[in-house]
């Protein structure tokens, strides 16, 4: 028989070791958890094997819940979105909308990416891994790159990350994501891209234009990466090959505005109306260098804006300035409430009915919409996803989802769009790229008709928007409109 004290410390250990292991294994840093809690999706077979602490962890039952909006406030039924490197948890308190349809879910948990950087997928409970292909090679490796640790982006990125998600979910069989978080500064970012092309065999990102003019210019580009945002300097900037641009970009939208106005009021000259936030200005010198190149005559006009109000007198005199010109339109590169403040400023006798064009900064979704005529006639352009919920292309995803008392906003909700396309872009490159030939191909997508170039030489995006006129209160597509 074993002596006493030998027996006592056998307990011990026993009872040691039950304990540890009696917390759930998703939590960081228990016995059954790699030290970091991961969501993304699971490595293909013949690639290195995950350490045995990992494998231990069996793939989550898939759930399905309404896509929570970046920044609900817990407690409002939805999931909430993690701090850097946790994993996001669901918050009690109430059913998701049953109109809603059912959001993604994500993958189940590989090893964390490496450089430092936390391996994580949708932010919700993860299913068991995608089917591969039928054809039985490896799932082909995405990694979503997102500065989910940034202050100042952070909400962007999670409205982003859960429209990949999304898109990842409906067409998910061959691929897989794993979601690196970064924070905003350009050299976290380019350490994480360097990481990632180890582990990846294409990048989706990053969002911000510092981080995207760093990568741009670094000579690492040596695998297929798709940009979420615009590089600074981008009519200076070379792309190296294996890099396509896809970000939303107001001064695009801009210049679609200008053709099509030069289409319904030849010969007019365009008033061309801008605040003095940087985004105005940038959509202003966008519509007004197109209209010149056109053949057309542009004016500026800065207007001073007070609390997000323009200034009554500037519009008294534009009234009077307005009144000397016979064949004229107005570019608005306002938010909504200062065009309606100029719509309403303008719309009476003599002057009548002035054409005003805009981008979609004149549309500020459905949720924020104010009844009434005063907008009835205003031109912009926007995306499908704003305009065209019942479009088939628009109707097959799950709408983002506010809380109780937030509604979701239309930024947020045109980065969801986004990364609904980002993942459909992504796919159809992917698959060039197995086949080792270049990807042509065009789109219908959530936020535009997309024609894409990719592998053969300089690669190529173009988005086009869809035109809408507001009638009733309300942004209506207009789909008798020709695009070139």
């Amino acid at each position: 028989m074993l002596p006493k004290n030998v027996k006592l410390l056998l307990a011990c250990l026993a009872a040691g070791f039950i304990g540890g292991c009696g917390t759930p294994c998703g939590a960081p840093g228990r016995l059954c958890a790699p030290v970091t809690s991961n969501t993304s999706t699971p490595a293909p077979a013949h690639r290195q094997a995950p350490a045995a602490a990992d494998m231990a962890e069996p793939a989550s039952t898939a759930q399905t819940h309404a896509i929570a909006m970046p920044g609900t406030a817990a407690g409002a039924g939805m999931w909430s979105a993690g701090q850097s490197g946790t994993q996001p948890t669901a918050q009690g308190g109430g059913a998701p909308d049953p109109a809603a349809p059912a959001a993604p879910a994500s993958a189940a948990a590989v090893p964390a990416a490496s450089a430092g950087t936390g391996a994580q997928a949708s932010g919700q409970p993860g299913p068991a891994a995608p089917a591969a292909p039928a054809d039985g090679a490896a799932p082909y490796r995405i990694g979503l790159l997102l500065p989910l640790r940034s202050e100042t982006l952070r909400l962007p990125a999670e409205a982003l990350r859960a429209g990949f998600m999304a898109g990842w979910e409906r067409d998910r069989e061959g691929y897989t994501v794993t979601v690196i978080e970064t924070g905003d500064a350009a050299p976290d970012v380019l350490s994480a891209y360097v990481a990632a092309l180890a582990q990846q065999d294409m990048i989706v990102g990053p969002l911000s234009r510092s981080a995207v003019t760093a990568i741009a210019g670094s000579a690492l580009v040596n695998k297929p990466t798709i940009a979420l945002n615009h590089p600074d300097a981008r009519g200076e900037t070379v792309l190296p090959a294996q890099m396509m641009v896809i970000g939303l970009s107001i001064e695009d939208e801009a210049r679609q505005t200008a053709e099509w106005a030069a289409r319904e009021q030849p010969g007019a000259v365009a008033y061309v109306l801008a605040g003095s936030a940087q985004w105005q200005r940038r959509s202003a010198s966008a519509f007004a260098a197109q209209w010149q190149k056109l053949g057309h005559a542009a004016k500026a006009v800065d207007l001073q804006v007070l609390n997000g109000y323009l200034n009554d007198a500037e519009l008294v005199q534009l009234r009077a300035r307005l009144q000397g010109e016979s064949l004229m339109m107005l570019f608005a590169a306002l938010d909504p409430d200062q065009s309606r403040q100029l719509r309403v400023a303008l719309a009476a006798p003599p002057l009548g009915d002035i054409p005003i064009y805009g981008t979609s900064s004149l549309n500020p979704g459905k949720a924020k919409l104010v009844p009434g005529p005063e907008m009835d006639g205003v031109r912009l352009m926007d995306l499908p996803w704003q305009l065209q919920r019942d479009h088939p292309a628009v109707m097959v995803y799950p709408r983002l989802q506010g809380g109780a008392d937030r509604k979701p906003d239309a930024d947020m909700e045109r980065l969801y769009a986004l990364g609904i396309d980002a993942f459909r872009v992504a796919r159809e490159v992917a698959r060039g790229a197995v086949k080792h030939e270049p990807a042509k191909f065009k789109l219908d997508g959530v936020t535009g008709q997309l024609s894409v170039q990719f592998g053969d030489g300089p690669a190529r995006f173009e988005r086009r928007a869809l035109p809408a006129v507001y009638k009733n209160g309300v942004p209506v597509p207009v789909t008798a409109l020709v695009q070139p």
